[in-house]
């Protein structure tokens, strides 16, 4: 009975998650053509933030009753899943444009911050001070993004209409993500406890997959309504957002002793992370064989953190 309900409740916070999507995608495009800002930058930022709020939820309330194992796990886990899943299923749904500035710009950010989690993690502990340099880095690049001030990549006459609800729309579309996200957490949690799942294993699969549902909600909307820059950049900066922002306070509230099953886990996020920019490198574009492939391969993933539970 009680799987019935929690069953009941997914039901509800994936149509919760969808709804709130397309207010976010339509209200934050527009917002971001009001400011002169391309749909890429909103992606990267105002709406990857957004979509970041299950994850910095369950993630920072986990630190601060010390589950390090699902408040690092849950950012772990949520990136592959990220990457892997939801872009396999958008490339699915038609080719995902990219572009160098996503490539080069964004796609070095992700792997420069894969690069210092296997530095700082090395010893299976995420210090106080290395929370503050992640932390501080995704600040900087916020700043370095605003300051760009990349101009939308194309105007539709619909997106000079600016009215004045769009900024309520935005601020309820995030609220419903956010709270049909908790729920969605919650429910899957505690079906996985009772299946009997470890803790890590929750952390890096079911509660990662539950916290990227506004991701993939938002990703797949915006796909469909042709903003595949707020698509890509909602995905990417998820991600960024996750790895500097999420941990790195994370790490501040309090030191993070990991699993040591987790450092394999960062192993494979890096490499992860490196095969996802080459995809987006070639042709700039993840094809829907690419896309395939990324969603075998997360799979694979899967098959293994459950099968060493």
């Amino acid at each position: 009975m009680e799987i019935f309900l929690n069953a009941i409740v997914l039901i509800v916070c994936i149509l919760g998650l969808w709804g709130g999507a397309v207010w976010v995608v339509d209200s934050a495009s527009r917002i971001a053509k009001r400011l002169g800002l391309s749909d890429l930058v909103i992606g990267l930022t105002v709406v990857a933030i957004a979509t970041s709020a299950p994850e910095f939820s369950v993630t920072i309330t986990a630190a601060m009753i010390d589950k390090s194992s699902i408040s690092v796990g849950n950012v772990i886990g949520s990136n592959i899943f990220n990457l892997y899943f939801i872009m396999g299923l958008l490339a699915l749904f038609g080719t995902v444009t990219t572009n160098s500035k996503i490539v080069y710009r964004d796609g070095s950010v992700l792997i420069l911050s894969s690069l210092m989690l296997l530095f700082f993690l090395r010893d299976n502990v995420l210090d106080r001070w290395e929370g503050i340099v992640l932390f501080g880095s995704l600040i900087v690049y916020i700043i370095v993004l605003i300051l760009a001030k990349e101009k939308p990549e194309e105007i539709v006459e619909a997106d000079r209409i600016f009215k004045w609800y769009y900024i309520p729309q935005l601020i309820f579309g995030v609220a419903v993500i956010v709270i049909a996200g908790e729920y969605f957490v919650k429910s899957a949690s505690d079906i996985a406890r009772i299946v009997g799942i470890s803790e890590w294993t929750i952390g890096v699969t079911i509660v990662a997959a539950g916290t990227s549902a506004p991701e993939m909600a938002t990703s797949i909307v915006a796909l469909t309504k042709g903003k595949v820059g707020i698509s890509a950049g909602n995905l990417i900066g998820s991600d960024i957002f996750n790895l500097y922002g999420v941990l790195g306070l994370a790490g501040i509230i309090r030191p993070l002793p990991i699993d040591p099953n987790a450092y394999t886990s960062i192993i494979v996020l890096f490499a992860a992370i490196l095969l996802f920019v080459v995809f987006m490198r070639t042709g700039y574009k993840v094809s829907k064989t690419e896309g395939v492939l990324l969603l075998i391969i997360v799979a694979i993933r899967w098959y293994f953190d459950f099968s060493i539970n």
